[in-house]
């Protein structure tokens, strides 16, 4: 029996793969920094590579997904590293689409410095490259309001839940070591759509302002590198709609209609 390793097992990705992974009769280690006495966890901290270590042992492949962090590259760089030294055979890495080691962007940085680390790594090496989470802009909205410097720019804002289901299928299925797999939504569409979807409003802010809300949010690293991220979707940067989701469930790839009805019960 398959033993995957998934790391940030308790994060937005993690929570829908661990049990997709599991009905697939997968024996599934579930990395957390704590415990929280589900079955199948392993504590373990991308920081200590000890702690890694002993939880990559006797494992055939990682899901490797890291929490946000300025050290991301080298955190999942060490990860991969010592996955080797484990014996690993199979690694799959959350990337995100556009990643590239010039952009302006710094998140697209680290994740190509990462890719192009794995690239030269015995391991069988399986990229995803999703675009924006569409649940993470349904998060942002406050007082019915989503607000955000984007104006009417269309981005192919993608279903966490598709992202875990093209995991569990690259994860436990053949024929994907090398390939890197740009996810997206069925459709590019403007946050002004997503936010009739979510039911409240719209407001196009000026980055100045949105940089100025998130301020005691979030660090600044992470407040100045989201308004990086955003300038890139203003710029029609990511707005393709690519059918690997599709091609690779068997199904079509979650819209906003779905995003309506999840919002409603949530």
């Amino acid at each position: 029996m398959t033993t995957v390793l998934v790391t940030g097992a308790n994060g937005r990705i993690g929570t829908e793969l661990v049990p997709d992974l599991v009905a697939r009769g997968v024996t599934v280690r579930a990395m957390v920094r704590r415990a929280t006495g589900r079955s199948g966890e392993v504590v373990a901290d991308l920081d200590d590579p000890a702690s890694l270590a002993a939880a990559l042992a006797g494992v055939d492949a990682v899901f490797l997904n890291s929490p946000s962090s300025e050290r991301a590259a080298e955190q999942q760089i060490r990860c991969a590293d010592l996955a080797v030294a484990a014996g690993v055979r199979r690694l799959v890495v959350l990337s995100q689409l556009g990643a590239r080691a010039d952009s302006p962007v710094r998140f697209l940085r680290w994740h190509a410095e990462v890719e192009a680390h794995l690239a030269a790594s015995p391991l069988e090496v399986t990229v995803l490259r999703p675009n924006l989470f569409v649940q993470a802009v349904a998060d942002a909205a406050h007082g019915g309001v989503l607000g955000a410097p984007i104006g009417d720019a269309r981005v192919s804002v993608i279903d966490v839940r598709d992202i875990a289901a093209v995991a569990a299928v690259v994860l436990t299925g053949d024929g994907h070591a090398g390939a890197t797999y740009t996810l997206t939504g069925p459709a590019a569409v403007s946050h002004a759509e997503l936010a009739a979807a979510l039911g409240v409003e719209f407001a196009d802010l000026d980055p100045d302002t949105f940089r100025g809300l998130l301020d005691g949010v979030l660090p600044a690293w992470q407040a100045d590198g989201l308004v990086e991220d955003y300038a890139h979707y203003r710029r029609g940067e990511a707005g393709q709609v690519d059918p690997a989701v599709p091609t690779l469930l068997g199904r079509p790839a979650l819209g906003l209609d779905v995003l309506a009805r999840t919002a409603l019960t949530r």
